[in-house]
């Protein structure tokens, strides 16, 4: 599988070069030039480890990598720092199915993808003969920072610099940011929200006389946002491998349709699941959830992409986003990979905050349907399962799992899997207001103590180690300073 440029199509990389460049150099991300259905034997799928899963599928997306390199990749990232032995568990509970991939070591769903792509940046710096430093610029909204500088810790030949909205992430993720070591690893809190960070760090990317600066020193960008190919591949595994797991257990036949409701802000994990469709894997429909920042419920429901709005600030903040980095990558599709008018409303998104699509064009995005959950209903959904299942759930799974249920009457009656993007511990104060439980007075270790106490359910790792660890002084700067922040650390 090789893969071309969204802004581009001559603009033509494998797959090692893809990983190590992030962001293609003309601005656009990089899909794959063609996917071709597998042969999907579930008899033999249903016992496959999520190792074997995960070998079985990256050798589809990986072309210029061995399958022993492959190997290696798995191996390294699935190990015993996920604190579950089936790495992604597949929960029962309230009358649907609950994919679990927050068992890594920062418990969210970034850690499933994160844990792998340094092992598959070093392996692609190694099969280019690449000897530059790696550079690495992250936006995030809450997740991915902490993922990505734990999965590059003290990685060698790596710089990993972070960035985050200052107040747009709950106080957990921030701990999170500021308690991680490693000698490479660097955090900024920005005065701004995620999408002005976003914008910041493409524009970084896409600055000639930057990049140039940077290979005088023998050094170049990557990332480690699902803007990079590497994060968004290894997340078409999980589909699979929940597929695998309702086989198993004998809740589906094989072939039989599954829907997926998917917590959506910069659409990467719900893009992995259109292209386990595209595989093969019998997806019926993608459901699109979002929170109060619902320019993708919009979008789905009008053909209208409209960022010129209020930006949110709510108790799901890995969703507060208005520009879906993610989302042109499916336009691009929808367009029947037609870079010129892929061009044209990019363009118009970047100059006027919108861009309208035909409505024979809106007739390609039939796999998915979109709704939003207000900030309370996400909170009496949190309530209900709960009471329903005695089960608990974080914000971002409860709006997947609201939204489901207020969509029920437009699905086929097929098997429900909600994916569970994040241990309820991330958020506790969310979960404990949602359970009637006033936090006011309560510090985060009272919070996480009293969540403790309701779910009977042992801090996971992450939670215990967060709190035997010294947090760093938060440094906050405004958005005109990333490049200069940038640059002192990669003088040194």
């Amino acid at each position: 599988m090789l893969y071309k440029s969204t802004r581009n199509p001559d603009h033509i990389v494998t797959a090692s070069q893809a990983i190590l460049q992030g962001l293609a150099s003309d601005g656009g991300l990089y899909v794959p030039t063609e996917i071709h259905p597998l042969s999907l034997d579930w008899n033999e799928l249903q016992d496959f480890s999520y190792q074997q899963m995960a070998t079985f599928i990256l050798k589809e997306f990986l072309g210029d990598f061995t399958e022993t390199q492959i190997r290696y990749c798995v191996n390294g990232a699935y190990d015993d720092g996920f604190d579950h032995e089936t790495i992604a568990p597949l929960k029962k509970a309230d009358g649907h199915y609950y994919l679990e991939l927050f068992h890594g070591e920062t418990i969210a769903f970034k850690d499933m993808a994160l844990s792998i792509l340094p092992y598959l940046m070093t392996t692609a710096n190694d099969i280019n003969h690449n000897e530059k430093d790696i550079v690495i610029l992250t936006a995030t909204s809450g997740d991915t920072g902490k993922a990505a500088m734990a999965g590059f810790a003290d990685v060698p030949g790596t710089q990993i610099i972070v960035f985050y909205p200052h107040g747009g992430v709950s106080s957990i993720q921030e701990r999170q940011m500021l308690t991680q070591e490693g000698n490479n690893t660097h955090v900024f809190a920005i005065q701004g929200n995620f999408d002005d960070a976003q914008k910041q760090v493409k524009d970084l990317f896409n600055d000639q006389a930057f990049n140039e600066e940077l290979k005088e020193q023998n050094k170049q960008f990557s990332s480690a946002n699902s803007m990079n190919i590497g994060r968004l591949v290894p997340q078409v595994v999980y589909y699979f491998f929940a597929y695998a797991q309702l086989v198993k257990q004998g809740e589906i036949e094989p072939n039989d349709k599954v829907d997926f409701s998917v917590p959506t802000g910069n659409f990467g994990n719900i893009l992995a699941a259109y292209y386990a469709k595209q595989l093969g894997l019998p997806i019926g429909n993608l459901i699109c959830a979002s929170n109060d920042n619902n320019v993708l419920t919009e979008f789905f429901e009008t053909g209208i992409y409209n960022t010129n709005r209020e930006f949110i600030l709510t108790i799901s903040p890995s969703m507060d986003i208005l520009i879906s980095s993610n989302f042109e990558r499916l336009l691009y599709h929808a367009l029947g990979d037609y870079t010129p008018a892929l061009n044209a409303m990019m363009n118009h998104l970047k100059e006027k905050g919108s861009y309208q699509v035909t409505e024979e064009t809106l007739a390609n995005f039939s796999d998915f349907l979109a709704d939003f959950a207000t900030e309370e209903e996400t909170l009496q959904e949190i309530r209900d399962v709960y009471q329903n299942a005695q089960y608990v759930i974080d914000p971002h799974t409860a709006v997947a799992s609201k939204v489901a249920r207020k969509l029920a009457t437009q699905r086929e009656d097929y098997p429900l899997v909600i994916v569970s993007t994040a241990s309820p511990y991330k958020f506790p104060e969310a979960v404990l207001n949602a359970l009637n439980i006033n936090t006011d007075m309560m510090s985060d270790d009272e919070m996480l103590n009293a969540l403790k106490d309701i779910t009977h359910v042992d801090f996971p790792p992450a939670i215990t180690s967060l709190n035997e660890k010294p947090a760093n002084e938060r440094t906050i700067i405004p958005i005109e300073e990333m490049k200069a922040s940038i640059r002192r650390i990669i003088a040194n």
